[in-house]
């Protein structure tokens, strides 16, 4: 694992670090009391749902996810439905013993990897970092409760 790796929070969670005595440091952070630790987990995470960051990470991901499935459905229903009702177009041959159903089919599967790696991108790049900061603010927020 490494250590640059902005999932990995052992450090952030409190665990791993050394005190100057060569022990492991104890978990909390002393200093004055955060005014929000009477709040329960339930209420922290009800809050944050309702922020508007977490609701702009909701809207970017319904504005890849939702076209991207209709378009993927439809894509594939038309497949289906062509091989149904036209079962002369798709046996039309292409190339040697490839016909048009083969190569539907094999397209199928390549519109499935191309809609992964476009997925990954989009959430890399319009949703990860905001989403890892509610994340951040999240387990500040929920650090006192339990102790």
């Amino acid at each position: 694992m490494r250590l640059g790796d902005p999932w990995y929070d052992a450090l952030a969670s409190g665990w791993g670090e050394l005190d100057g005595a060569g022990g492991f440091a104890p978990a909390g952070r002393p200093g004055p009391a955060d005014p929000r630790r009477g709040h329960s987990a339930a209420e922290i995470y009800l809050e944050v749902q309702r922020s508007e960051a977490f609701q702009e990470v909701r809207r970017r991901y319904r504005r890849f996810v939702v076209p991207a499935t209709l378009a993927f459905l439809v894509w594939y229903l038309a497949y289906v439905v062509v091989a149904i009702t036209a079962p002369g177009l798709m046996a039309r041959p292409v190339a040697g013993a490839v016909n048009v159903a083969m190569v539907a089919g094999l397209g199928q599967f390549l519109t499935t990897f191309l809609l992964t790696g476009a997925y990954a991108r989009h959430a890399r790049l319009r949703r990860d970092r905001a989403a890892l900061d509610l994340r951040w603010e999240t387990q500040e927020m929920t650090r006192g409760i339990g102790r």
